[in-house]
């Protein structure tokens, strides 16, 4: 009587402290490997890619951008030694590159795909990887029939946080995954004035990506059945994109959610919970880089003491992937195929903002609508 009476809120599972599983959630670089790379694409993001492979020891021996300027300032920043280039083409065929690296926009990058895989060329391509998801299934197919690895650069997988709690799952320390609870909640009024801003579902799409990419990680194996998503124009808000966004993913035995609000002035929090049949993982933080992990289980709670930080250190990880996949004759995990499975999650989301319906992430012509 008295548990009924109290709705089970006097129940606390067990708090003692305990040692955290030692788990491989860092970035991997390969043991003797060391090829040739070459980086297409000297934008803003580009400066975290040449962080991180400075930081790493990887070879860069080639650095292009149509704006001369910007591709020499790269090169003398981060690799002196390497060639400067302004024309990509010119990279097909260049015996000392084995990885291109393709930090340029969608649109562009489309073009670069096949040339480069038909010159045997491996590819790390940034997110988004396309657009349209029946021409992402092309490049797939194109690409295992050359022998060519594609990876995504979906660096969020390898944020410490996110990675190790990435590990506890495949260690099967969380059991099967019930809920995985997102709550995303800062100040990106900045992009006001920017080209950012022209993207209307830019909190949805050109940030929320990375989330929707982990929720396929952390949900691997069961199918989304429906995706609904709300785009909210904030009160008080004087940038153009709706700045409020929620999306609730079913899977298959469980749901997957995401709350973000980008107008959040004061008291900003990032928080992630994942609970399981044998235990939970919660993440928080005032932001993506000062993050706390617990692990909950039924002999306590354990508290890892986690390095590294997602900038730079995930774009190490998503070329670190890469590299040891050739090196080890493997598909690498962040695989084009594998993320175009995050990205139906991601399309269908867009899709069901802007008609207020639920949508199915495996309907035919999901194509990027931002």
């Amino acid at each position: 009587m008295e548990e009924q009476e109290t709705y089970g809120l006097g129940k606390i599972s067990c708090t003692d402290e305990i040692a955290a599983p030692e788990l491989n959630y860092k970035p991997r670089v390969p043991k003797t490997y060391n090829p040739g790379i070459a980086v297409i694409g000297c934008g803003g993001i580009s400066e975290q890619h040449f962080l991180a492979y400075s930081k790493t020891g990887f070879r860069i021996v080639a650095v292009c951008d149509i704006d001369e300027e910007k591709a020499i300032a790269a090169r003398d920043t981060y690799f002196p030694e390497a060639r400067v280039f302004t024309d990509w083409k010119k990279l097909i065929n260049e015996d000392s590159v084995e990885i291109v690296d393709l930090t340029v926009h969608p649109h562009i990058r489309e073009a670069m795909f096949f040339p480069f895989i038909d010159s045997g060329k491996h590819i790390l391509s940034q997110k988004p990887f396309v657009t349209d998801i029946s021409k992402g299934e092309e490049i797939v197919r194109r690409a295992k029939k050359a022998g060519v690895k594609l990876a995504v650069n979906q660096n969020g997988r390898w944020s410490p946080h996110y990675s190790y709690i990435n590990e506890l799952i495949k260690g099967d320390y969380l059991g099967d995954i019930q809920a995985v609870r997102h709550s995303v909640s800062w100040d990106h009024s900045w992009t006001k004035g920017s080209v950012f801003e022209e993207i209307h579902y830019l909190i949805l799409y050109d940030f929320g990506i990375h989330w929707f990419d982990i929720m396929a990680c952390y949900m691997k194996g069961r199918k989304a059945k429906s995706v609904f998503a709300m785009a909210s124009m904030g009160t008080g808000q004087d940038v153009k994109p709706p700045l409020i966004s929620s999306v609730l993913i079913e899977f298959e035995g469980g749901q997957a959610s995401v709350d973000f609000n980008a107008h959040t002035r004061f008291g900003q929090e990032d928080r992630t919970i994942v609970v399981g049949t044998k235990g939970t993982a919660i993440s928080s933080g005032m932001d993506l880089t000062s993050q706390s992990v617990g692990y909950y289980s039924e002999k306590g709670l354990a508290r890892p003491k986690l390095e590294g930080s997602w900038f730079p250190d995930g774009f190490a990880g998503t070329m670190g992937e890469l590299l040891c996949a050739i090196e080890e004759d493997r598909e690498p995990s962040n695989n084009a195929s594998d993320n175009l499975y995050s990205l139906r999650l991601c399309f269908a989301g867009l899709k069901s903002a802007g008609t207020g319906l639920a949508v199915d992430p495996w309907e035919e012509g999901l194509v990027l609508d931002k």
